[in-house]
């Protein structure tokens, strides 16, 4: 697993790289819930009231954070709709609402 901070003006975000196969598990957190590839199931997240979102990648896959960043939100939960998260925004631009 890769840990890395990511920095958005004043804010610090974590983001992480997990190796799972041939492809990676990628997702950047804050305090007010995540940005992630299109393995994560954004209304199970829901459940728990925490605001999620994942990303449809502009290449192939998500494989790493510049490719979360730069990716277009493909779903977002209502927790994140209520945050100002939209699909069709970019990644980096959800997670700074965050």
């Amino acid at each position: 697993m890769k840990g890395e901070i990511i920095r958005l003006g004043k804010k610090e975000i974590e983001g992480f790289v997990i190796p799972i196969g041939k492809v990676n598990l990628v997702f950047a957190r804050t305090d007010k819930g995540l940005v992630g590839c299109g393995a994560f199931d954004v209304m199970a997240l829901e459940k728990f009231g925490y605001a999620a979102a994942k990303v449809r990648p502009k290449g192939e896959s998500v494989g790493d954070l510049d490719d979360l960043m730069n990716g277009e939100i493909a779903a977002a939960n209502p927790s994140a709709e209520k945050l100002g998260i939209k699909e069709g925004m970019t990644g980096k631009d959800a997670i700074a609402l965050l």
